[in-house]
């Protein structure tokens, strides 16, 4: 994650982008979180939706549920309020469709699998984020809880933590209005958090 992180904040200095509002869902919230620990000064604002990234309990906790190891059905229902939504028939699928959906869950596997889901550093690094920052999490998010969420913010001095109800995983997806109105509210605000 440091590798992309840094090859993103080339990216923003490559454009010579300023005053940026960077959002990232899930995993992208985890690569924000370490773009922002490493160099904010060319953001404006960060929303991180469900991030993972950091390790919040002993060696033995688990922090993120494993969703590989997890069966398919029990992965949906950790990571959706509705399960029903996560239900795609593979079987309808074009073929570059089902490619495109098998090198993702494999990057995302080769990326997140050892330390699992997690930088070990992380966590001793948000403190360093300077940046006006909404933490946004589904209220009934399995793979990582709300008490999560609140690990996350507290080491992000001054974040604000938004929970959305009826929502796991993706609260984008599931409530898109409740999601959009949380983000328009923080990004209408001027300045602090």
């Amino acid at each position: 994650m440091d590798d992309i992180a840094y090859v993103f904040l080339d990216v923003l200095e490559h454009f010579d982008l300023s005053n940026v509002t960077v959002v990232g869902f899930s995993m992208g919230a985890w690569i924000a979180a370490e773009m922002a620990t490493k160099d904010d000064s060319r953001f404006a604002k960060l929303v991180l939706v469900d991030p993972l990234g950091i390790k919040v309990g002993g060696p033995a906790d688990r922090d993120i549920q494993d969703m590989f190891l997890l069966h398919p059905d029990v992965v949906s229902t950790l990571k959706w309020f509705d399960p029903a939504k996560a239900v795609r028939d593979y079987t309808l699928l074009p073929e570059d469709e089902l490619m495109m959906i098998a090198r993702n869950r494999e990057s995302f596997a080769r990326f997140c699998w050892e330390p699992y889901m997690h930088n070990p550093k992380l966590k001793h690094r948000l403190h360093r984020i300077g940046t006006p920052t909404l933490l946004v999490w589904g209220e009934n998010d399995g793979i990582v809880t709300t008490a999560y969420g609140a690990a996350y913010q507290a080491a992000i001095p001054g974040a604000r933590l938004a929970i959305v109800s009826e929502a796991g995983h993706l609260p984008h997806i599931e409530q898109p209005e409740r999601f959009m109105s949380v983000l328009r509210g923080f990004l209408a605000k001027n300045g602090g958090r």
